[in-house]
């Protein structure tokens, strides 16, 4: 099983404020540590207007950064959001990284949200056929010589794309997915999934066993077929069993908060979430149902379930359930067991949050890379 790390950039607000400048710069040291202690995996998202929750907005930079920090750990773009860019600059900036890190770099693709995609220009309507689109063209300007592309939202007269790929043919290609629909179009496509929802592992085994099985099938839209999977979660390794659960439980439980802009006018995220993490645990049965049980609002239908109900859900179940991997190593060892055992081929963590300092997060990367992920190299 492989380990990555993967960054928002996010770090605790000091008097309602965000350090950019402390941000970057723990950034950097945790990503060179991450290398040094055994890390397979550095993935960086592409955010944008997401105030407090994600400064990674040029990820293309912080990865140029990093390929020359670090020595074997793999760069990640997780992703770049297709219909943002221009399909020639987003071959050409990881051809860069590429050819800076000595053949390292991950293809992550995704597609973002319409309050990301409207300041952009992009039409949400169209974001689906754009990252299509843009799909079919990058790996063939890495491949060809020279390239020309006609198509609905892109035109390419005969160019030759600088610089080369250094990797051949070309990076590994994988995409965001967050919905079984998702999963389909990777496996027919015959690019790896990066699987960011916040889900117990065992919600996924099923999942999992359909796309390892459809994407033997896969017509590749690169030049090979990536057929790994790859589960996200938060991870926080301590030496301090309770306390680091109480923090990871707590990091999660903000992560998706009511002011997040992924959760807000969603009327039903709490009640899905709570499904995604394994359904309500018995000890608050009757608190959930107490919730549910009241009367729906004509103009939003179902009612949502509140958050201070979903913080009922305690850490020992979170951990217990895999929905976080927390606590000190021998509980991390059975948190990620449970990721294991769900067929994933790695396991991403968010370690750098807006409640975990910088301190913790640097303990909690060494913890897990000289002593939890030893456990689950080949032959261990």
């Amino acid at each position: 099983m492989k380990f990555g790390l993967l960054y928002e950039m996010q770090r605790p607000l000091v008097d309602g404020k965000m350090d950019e400048t402390a941000l970057v710069e723990e950034t950097i040291e945790q990503c060179v540590l991450a290398d040094k202690v055994g890390f397979d995996y550095l993935w960086f998202v592409e955010h944008h207007f997401l105030t407090t929750f994600s400064s990674s907005s040029a990820p293309e930079v912080m990865l140029g950064a990093l390929s020359r920090l670090t020595k074997r750990i793999r760069l990640g773009f997780g992703v770049v959001v297709l219909p943002h860019h221009h399909p020639v600059r987003t071959a050409e900036k990881l051809a860069m990284v590429d050819q800076l890190s000595g053949g390292r770099v991950e293809f992550g693709t995704g597609r973002s949200a319409p309050y990301e995609q409207v300041p952009l220009g992009v039409d949400p309507r169209d974001s689906r056929d754009m990252w299509a689109e843009a799909l079919e063209m990058v790996p063939q300007m890495w491949m060809q010589d020279e390239f020309s592309w006609e198509g609905r939202f892109w035109n390419v007269p005969p160019r030759r794309i600088q610089p080369r790929i250094f990797q051949k043919p070309h990076p590994p290609i994988w995409v965001a997915a967050m919905q079984p629909p998702t999963y389909k179009i990777a496996a027919e496509k015959g690019i790896g999934v990066l699987a960011l929802a916040s889900a117990a592992p065992s919600t996924l085994t099923d999942h999992i066993k359909e796309y390892k099985a459809s994407v033997k099938k896969a017509q590749p839209v690169g030049a090979f077929v990536n057929d790994q999977w790859a589960n996200f979660t938060l991870g926080h390794c301590g030496d301090d069993n309770e306390k680091a659960q109480e923090l990871g439980a707590r990091a999660i439980k903000s992560f998706f908060g009511p002011d997040r802009p992924y959760v807000r006018g969603q009327a039903d995220v709490y009640k899905k979430l709570v499904q995604a993490w394994g359904g309500v645990p018995e000890h608050i049965e009757g608190l959930f149902n107490r919730v549910l049980g009241a009367e729906p609002d004509m103009e939003v239908g179902e009612p949502d379930i509140d958050l201070s109900v979903l913080e009922q859900i305690d850490a020992g179940t979170m951990c217990e359930r895999g929905v976080i991997v927390a606590g000190d190593v021998e509980s991390c060892v059975r948190g990620t067991e449970r990721h294991r055992e769900s067929g994933a081929d790695q396991l991403m963590l968010l370690m750098q949050t807006d409640q975990i300092t910088h301190e913790k997060a640097m303990r909690s990367i060494e913890l897990f890379g000289t002593q939890v992920a030893p456990r689950f190299q080949d032959g261990a």
